[in-house]
C-alpha cells in the first residue's frame, strides 16, 4: 500500500483531530488520583471528546470496547478499561484516538498515580524521550527502517528493550494506514525499503520492556504485556514532516 503524501489543508485537518486527543490526554492526567476506576478514566475521556466535537476512533474499532486504552503497570498497550481502581504508585499508559470530520489523531502518555517510585520515573522517561527523540531525527530522505533503528539503539542505551511485534504507523483518513513503524529494526539492512517524504502523517510510538521483548496477549484478548511480566511504559504522537522536518500534530 502506497503512503499517502498530504496536502497542507489535510494536514490541518489531522491536526485538528490530533489537538482534540491532546486536549483529552490532558484533562485526563489532571484527574488522575488513587481510587479512579479505569472505566471512569474512559467516560471520562469519551465525554470530554465529544463535547469538543470528535468522535473517540478507538471505541468498536476491532471490536474494542473502550474509547480509552487503558494499560496499568505491567500493562504496556491495549490495556481495556474495567473496574480496576487506581493506587498509590501504579503507572497508567493512556491511549487515544479522535475522529473529527472524517481525519484522526491519535497519541499516548504514560503517567504515574500519586507517588511512583525512581525505577518508574526512569522507564516512563525512557518512552517519552525516545519519542522526543526520533522525533528529533526525522527528515525527508531517510529510510523508515533507518528511524527504527534508531529508535531501538536509544532504547537499548537507555538499559532497557522495545516490545516487539507492534509499531507505529501512518495515519490520516483511517486511524492506523501505511506505513508499519516498529521501534526496532526488522532485518539487518537499514537502508532499504519506504522513505521518508515531505507531506507525510504518521505516529512514532516508542513502547518500552524492561528485560524481554516478546509480547504476552493476556486473557483479555486485548492487553499486552511483555514476556518478563515487569512494568512497561508508552509514549505517542502523531507528526507530520513539514519543510524537512518532523512536526507535532498532537498538541495542544
Amino acid at each position: 500500500m502506497a503512503i499517502a503524501i498530504r496536502k497542507p489543508n489535510e494536514i490541518e485537518s489531522i491536526r485538528k483531530a490530533s489537538k482534540i486527543v491532546a486536549k483529552t490526554l490532558n484533562h485526563i492526567k489532571a484527574q488522575l488520583t488513587p481510587g479512579l476506576t479505569l472505566k471512569e478514566i474512559d467516560f471520562i475521556g469519551e465525554d470530554f471528546i465529544r463535547k469538543c466535537g470528535g468522535r473517540p476512533a478507538f471505541k468498536g474499532l476491532y471490536g474494542f470496547s473502550g474509547s480509552v486504552c487503558t494499560s496499568v503497570n505491567e500493562v504496556i498497550i491495549h490495556g481495556i478499561p474495567n473496574d480496576y481502581e487506581l493506587r498509590d504508585g501504579d503507572i497508567v499508559g493512556l491511549d487515544i484516538g479522535v475522529e473529527l470530520d472524517g481525519w484522526f489523531g491519535d497519541a499516548a502518555i504514560t503517567c504515574g498515580v500519586g507517588n511512583i517510585s525512581q525505577e518508574d520515573s526512569k522507564l516512563i522517561a525512557c518512552a517519552k524521550d525516545a519519542l522526543y527523540f526520533a522525533i528529533s531525527q526525522i527528515k525527508p530522505g531517510m529510510h523508515f527502517k533507518e528511524l527504527s533503528e534508531l529508535i531501538e539503539h536509544f532504547i537499548l542505551d537507555y538499559g532497557y528493550v522495545p516490545l516487539f511485534g507492534f509499531c507505529g504507523h501512518g495515519i490520516g483518513r483511517k486511524p492506523h494506514e501505511a506505513p508499519e513503524i516498529p521501534n526496532y529494526l526488522e532485518g539487518t539492512k537499514a537502508k532499504q525499503g519506504d522513505k521518508i517524504k515531505n507531506g507525510m502523517v504518521f505516529c512514532i510510538e516508542p513502547m518500552i520492556c524492561q528485560k524481554q521483548s516478546e509480547p504476552v496477549v493476556l486473557d483479555d484478548e486485548w492487553s499486552v504485556v511483555s514476556k518478563d511480566g515487569l512494568r512497561g511504559s508508552h509514549y505517542e504522537h502523531t507528526i507530520a514532516v513539514i519543510n524537512g522536518k518532523a512536526e507535532i500534530l498532537s498538541k495542544e
